[in-house]
């Protein structure tokens, strides 16, 4: 039954890269609830710390498609090697600032700054993917759900590891601890060189047209950006009702059963062979995950929520691995690095906005109305989907 991850992991240097790069983007689950901690122990306010998180989220959506080009055009490991020593230096002034109270206006600049240095990893890891496993494109799906597992499993670990590192040992220990991961997964990612795919510099003679003009990308990406939206949203509504039940110690624990979900089906996603293509499997599972979401609306208990969450997760990385899928077959081989990040680097995007509406919400009538932003949330990603009824179409009808 598990043969094809048998196969994958018989990958001539796929497990090494896979690992740092699982390493490198501990901090992807870490950095937004960290952030939270520091400013609300600083502050008191979801609003305020809504409203940075909601920034950065911008930042994030410019910057990922940015250095992924990069990362096309230059290669990995140059990529890397220019943005991961910014990035930590303005996260540290990012730390600096809001410890010593320094006024807000300085925390905005500091952490525009450090997410302006951000690269998306997971797209990185996939890419190698890729281009180590050929044309292989069974293997390539247990690949995308592999990787879909391993986020899954830094979604498991990385809340825990940032409430325990704010509630017990400081504030800002959680960015610290994510700064740390990052420093060591990049830099052994950066240096497996015999697995990087070659650089494709620009083509001027026959330049690529760019990736969002594709109509097959912009169907993935837009109605993601509200997937985001979701994400952001119920983390963030997660860490309100947890404190207003006196269990704010606990937070992490609860994200990590909703990853636990994902993480179960991505495991399994990864074993089966789909009659189903991916534009098709795209579509069952936004919508799955949109009516998963409905039972979050009326949590009453620490119990409850615990149990509406890892449903929830089922619907979520079987739906992520089919995004790549989409996109990444609908691109050539020089814009991949580049399409994989827009994958999701419309996502902060939409964590920007329902940040600062979850955090108002929570501030203004409790974290128990806060569950029915990430449920519009979906079902605005469902209605974005509409305008490229017949792009789906096409994609739903090829082989």
């Amino acid at each position: 039954m598990f043969t094809p991850y048998r196969q994958l992991f018989q990958t001539p240097g796929g497990l090494r890269f896979s690992i740092a790069g699982f390493v490198a983007r501990m901090p992807i689950s870490m950095d937004s609830l960290a952030l939270i901690f520091i400013v609300v122990h600083a502050t008191k306010s979801y609003t305020l710390a809504g409203s940075l998180a909601a920034v950065a989220s911008v930042v994030v959506t410019i910057a990922l498609p940015f250095w992924s080009r990069a990362a096309d055009r230059i290669g990995q490991r140059r990529t890397l090697f220019i943005s991961m020593p910014l990035r930590t230096f303005f996260m540290v002034v990012f730390i600096v600032l809001v410890t010593k109270e320094a006024p807000r206006w300085t925390w905005f600049v500091s952490i525009i700054l450090a997410e302006a240095c951000i690269v998306n990893t997971g797209s990185l890891v996939r890419r190698r993917w890729l281009w180590a496993l050929g044309e292989n494109r069974r293997l390539i799906n247990t690949a995308y759900s592999y990787e879909a597992l391993m986020d899954e499993v830094v979604f498991i670990l990385g809340p825990v590891i940032a409430t325990a590192c704010a509630t017990s040992i400081a504030p800002a220990a959680g960015l610290v601890v994510g700064l740390v991961f990052m420093l060591i997964g990049t830099t052994f990612f950066g240096l497996q060189t015999k697995t990087e795919p070659p650089p494709h510099p620009r083509n001027i003679a026959e330049p690529h047209p760019p990736v969002m003009r594709n109509r097959a990308v912009q169907a993935v990406v837009l109605p993601a950006i509200f997937l985001g939206g979701f994400f952001s949203a119920v983390g963030i509504v997660v860490v309100g009702y947890m404190q207003s039940h006196h269990a704010l110690a606990r937070t992490g624990l609860m994200l990590a059963i909703w990853a636990a979900g994902s993480a179960t089906a991505a495991a399994t996603n990864g074993i089966i062979v789909w009659r189903l293509n991916h534009a098709k499997r795209f579509l069952i599972f936004f919508f799955a995950l949109t009516v998963l979401s409905i039972p979050l609306i009326f949590v009453t208990n620490l119990l409850f929520l615990g149990v509406a969450l890892f449903i929830n997760g089922l619907a979520i990385a079987p739906l992520i691995v089919s995004a790549y899928g989409v996109a990444e077959t609908a691109v050539p081989p020089a814009q991949i690095t580049e399409t994989l990040a827009w994958v999701i680097a419309g996502m902060p995007l939409g964590g920007a906005v329902a940040s600062s509406a979850t955090g108002w919400v929570i501030d203004n009538y409790g974290a128990q109305k806060g569950f029915l932003v990430p449920f519009g949330a979906l079902c605005c990603g469902l209605a974005m989907s509409l305008p490229y009824f017949r792009t789906w179409n096409r994609l739903r009808s090829a082989s």
